[in-house]
């Protein structure tokens, strides 16, 4: 349920009002919005009559009910506004939200050598890149692939983020490894293939680091959702939801497939921002930029694209990859789109 106050309700109102539900076994969320506060309730409110809330204070403009089972997730529960998440980068604060100007995040898959991921991180940067991505701990489908540099790819990461200022998005597998990892991320990146992994949602939900939650390759869109209410259920409401591409019954032409309907569908159901992962989506390099540029038409707040400086020679997914050369083009295009549409924040570095 949710309380929507009166504009310019009182603090001691609102204070009064979280106050007598908490006596009720009930778990208030104040949400400030630009006129008016909202109070979520969380709990068992299935037989609680409205009226009785509404009793509380005459400062009560209404009670609603949340239909959805995602209920800190969904848009309801914020009464229609969008949250945003910001993050803390060298380089200063970089928000991801509706209201912002898209996010770029980039680079390898995973994190090869010192040498690589400084070279690429200062590529990407001077393209206009806000993020660094790099895997240091990778799931992958064969025991036999190359599964991450794990803790010195940690290290590697770090200092790539001391040389350009760029804030660093890297996928936790394991709890066990969760501490090391959220001292060197940004942003803690939970893959696919963990999307339903409950005990290691619920752990990055018990810590304040934002939070990337991809999109798993067989989940229906309530899954997803469900899963990112486990993060806010547990603590963490800085979350962003990343489609990466499912797996459907034609994969002969793509890795996946990039489901971009899902940018509108979220934008009705979640107050989350969204990402799009054009590079698994596809996985081909050639059909990253058209679909990337679809995306940020399509009114995404953020996209994260794959950059190798050499793609014939990574470790993991080098089809997908872009050179750095291409990913300067991509972002060139990239501007022009969101320019048109009020969501680009800095020009891209000029073509040679």
């Amino acid at each position: 349920m949710i309380i929507v106050m009166k504009p310019d309700s009182p603090e001691s109102e609102i204070e009064n009002i979280i106050g007598e539900v908490k006596q009720w076994q009930l778990t208030p969320e104040k949400i400030q919005g630009t006129t008016q506060v909202v109070i979520g309730l969380v709990g068992d409110t299935a037989t609680m009559e409205i009226s009785r809330i509404q009793e509380l204070s005459p400062w009560i403009q209404e009670v609603l009910r949340v239909g959805k089972p995602f209920k800190r997730a969904s848009l309801e529960f914020r009464h229609g506004h969008y949250s945003e998440v910001v993050v803390n980068t060298p380089n200063g604060p970089v928000p991801f939200g509706k209201n912002h100007p898209v996010v770029v995040v980039a680079g390898p898959c995973s994190v090869e050598n010192e040498e690589m991921i400084i070279e690429t991180a200062k590529r990407v940067k001077a393209a206009g890149a806000h993020f660094l991505r790099g895997g240091a701990y990778k799931p992958r489908t064969s025991p036999y692939a190359f599964q991450g540099h794990g803790e010195s790819a940690l290290e590697l990461l770090a200092a790539a983020r001391a040389a350009t200022g760029l804030g660093i998005i890297t996928e936790v597998m394991d709890t066990a490894d969760l501490e090391k990892v959220a001292e060197v991320a940004d942003v803690i990146q939970v893959g696919a293939r963990n999307m339903q992994n409950f005990s290691l949602l619920k752990k990055v939900g018990a810590q304040d680091k934002p939070v990337l939650l991809k999109r798993g390759m067989a989940a229906t869109i309530d899954d997803w959702l469900m899963a990112a209410e486990y993060i806010l259920a547990s603590g963490n409401n800085n979350v962003i939801l990343c489609e990466r591409g499912i797996r459907t019954f034609d994969q002969k032409y793509t890795r996946n497939t990039l489901d971009l309907s899902v940018i509108p569908v979220l934008r009705d159901l979640t107050h989350l921002p969204m990402m799009i992962d054009a590079s698994h989506g596809t996985g081909k390099s050639d059909y990253v930029p058209s679909m990337s540029i679809a995306a940020l038409a399509a009114g995404a707040d953020s996209l994260m694209i794959e950059v190798h400086p050499n793609p014939a020679k990574a470790l993991s997914d080098g089809p997908q990859s872009l050179t750095p050369e291409k990913f300067d083009r991509l972002m060139q295009e990239l501007s022009v789109i969101g320019k048109t549409v009020g969501r680009w924040s800095q020009p891209a570095v000029a073509l040679a």
